[in-house]
């Protein structure tokens, strides 16, 4: 099966490493949006400044269009807060379907602050999390509780994307 899929929630929800799990139990590329910002929107960000819709459409076009060149499908971690945001990737892979991790702002302020090395400092969670809307009914995707180990997650996201036959009749 073709899968173009997101895997999107706030800043240190796990949206690399369990990205880089669901690819690697999908036998897919994993691809990560992080690294399609540009130098002044990563600098902005750095420096604690959160980005504007302006900032953040080119990059959410180059996501879209990094999701859609791949032929056979892959994962990408995205954050994807918006349902705007996720239009917009939508406009260039239609097909993509999100994968939302979710975890309660308590645990997400744990793993923010215990983060080295990432150019997202833990004082934007608040932002991203203000900026957060769920999946709508109406858009391919579903929800899982981000607070469950990295195996739990994956399995439930591969088998909600792939579900048995037994599963695709419940």
């Amino acid at each position: 099966m073709n899968h173009r899929i997101v895997v999107m929630g706030v800043s240190a929800v796990g949206k690399s490493t369990v990205g880089a799990a669901l690819a690697e139990r999908l036998g897919i590329p994993f691809l990560d949006a992080d690294d399609l910002h540009d130098a002044a929107a990563v600098a902005s960000m750095s420096a604690g400044i959160a980005l504007t819709d302006a900032d953040r459409m080119p990059w959410l076009g180059r996501v879209g269009d990094a999701l859609a060149a791949q032929p056979g499908g892959a994962v990408i971690a995205c954050s994807a807060l918006a349902r705007r945001y996720r239009d917009a990737i939508r406009a260039a892979a239609p097909d993509a379907v999100f994968v939302h991790l979710d975890a309660p702002a308590d645990v997400l302020a744990i793993r923010a602050g215990a983060r080295e090395g990432h150019f997202m400092p833990a004082s934007l969670l608040a932002s991203q999390l203000a900026t957060l809307e769920p999946l709508a009914a109406t858009e391919a995707g579903f929800a899982v509780d981000a607070s469950l180990p990295v195996d739990d997650l994956v399995t439930a996201a591969a088998q909600r994307l792939d579900p048995t036959p037994a599963e695709r009749n419940r």
